[in-house]
């Protein structure tokens, strides 16, 4: 069998995926890219390294360790403060993936002399008729993980193994555990690997390199001035936790103009919408349209929404227009929309710009 370079994190997922890939006959290296290091000390949930290498030993795999750390700076936290500062909320894990862990990866690999890499990712790898490459929902929807790569390439695509698609996670703890693997009962990370308790705007005043945006006004659609924000990197779209406004009805977040250092702020029936623009497109199963060509698709445009029923049209060079059948909630710029086919492959995605 081939010899595979799997990225290890050390969490539960990853080492299942070097002990099944083990078990099948690849001759299988192990490799943790350290990303992040807080003011702590403490490692980002991408990279504990202790955990990683206790699996590989068990395993009795080589082990390695990339330092990326500089360029993960360059490349995912700092875009991910500048997204935050003009207003938008980014989704760093899309950009992560295909610029720092495939990149790095499958450098790593031709200096082992590896001809694939191997990731955790609840999804699978699908290579299609047409000779393109792309992901396919994983069988237990509740963990798929799709969404998060739809900007890999299709060189790095077709170098990937992905043995977990067909499992729940409650399997591959089983496997874990039958196989006697330390991090077996290991907890899941749920938030952003670098943000600490899921507390963003912590994380941006303590990084930033740049001055932040100040208090400003809430204000209604009109204009009306509703009361004073604490800075717009305290908001995304759709929030309503947070906004300390006595107004007598349930408010939302319904905008961030950061050129007037407003957050708008209505009712949830307004956050509904059935227009999404976006750009910056990666197409995976297909190659990419032509300028008005109109393709039926389901689309999402954020992790946890479910696949709705829309058309998506290329109105310029880099800007596509997604219909939705129904008004989705929500979209905010800087997230992600990803399109898929009725079988769960992925065709593409992009970042959301704006509704309509």
């Amino acid at each position: 069998m081939s010899k595979v370079l799997v990225g290890m994190s050390g969490g539960v997922d990853s080492a299942v995926a070097a002990y099944m890939l083990k078990m099948a006959g690849y001759e299988v290296i192990g490799i943790t890219l350290k990303t992040w290091v807080g003011a702590d000390g403490k490692e980002s949930r991408c990279c504990e390294i202790e955990d990683a290498e206790r699996v590989a030993q068990m395993l009795g795999i080589p082990y390695y360790v990339e330092n990326c750390v500089a360029e993960f700076k360059e490349k995912v936290t700092d875009p991910f403060i500048r997204e935050y500062i003009k207003g938008r909320t980014p989704n760093p894990c899309v950009g992560c993936n295909r610029d720092i862990k495939w990149e790095h990866m499958l450098k790593a690999a031709d200096r082992f002399g590896a001809e694939y890499i191997a990731t955790g990712h609840y999804a699978y790898i699908k290579k299609l008729e047409n000779g393109r490459y792309t992901v396919k929902n994983a069988d237990h929807i509740e963990k798929d993980q799709t969404y998060m790569l739809y900007k890999l390439s299709q060189e790095q695509l077709k170098r990937t193994l992905m043995p977990l698609g067909a499992f729940s996670k409650e399997e591959v703890r089983e496997i874990a555990v039958k196989a006697g693997i330390p991090v077996a009962h290991k907890a899941d990370s749920q938030d952003i690997c670098f943000v600490p308790d899921d507390d963003h705007v912590s994380f941006i005043e303590e990084n930033a390199t740049e001055s932040l945006p100040e208090e400003g006004n809430f204000v209604d659609e009109e204009g009306k001035v509703l009361g004073r924000h604490k800075g717009i990197i305290n908001y995304t779209i759709g929030q309503r936790k947070g906004l300390g406004l006595p107004l007598g009805y349930p408010a939302y977040v319904k905008k961030i103009d950061p050129e007037k250092n407003e957050v708008v702020i209505s009712t949830d029936e307004a956050l509904y919408r059935n227009v999404v623009y976006c750009s910056d497109i990666n197409f995976l199963s297909i190659d990419k349209p032509g300028i008005s060509e109109k393709l039926s698709c389901l689309a999402k445009v954020r992790y946890h929404h479910k696949a709705e029923r829309a058309v998506i049209e290329m109105t310029a060079e880099d800007v596509f227009k997604i219909v939705f059948e129904k008004p989705v909630r929500a979209a905010a710029p800087g997230q992600s929309a990803v399109f898929y086919d009725e079988e769960g492959c992925v065709i593409g995605g992009g970042v959301i710009d704006g509704v309509a």
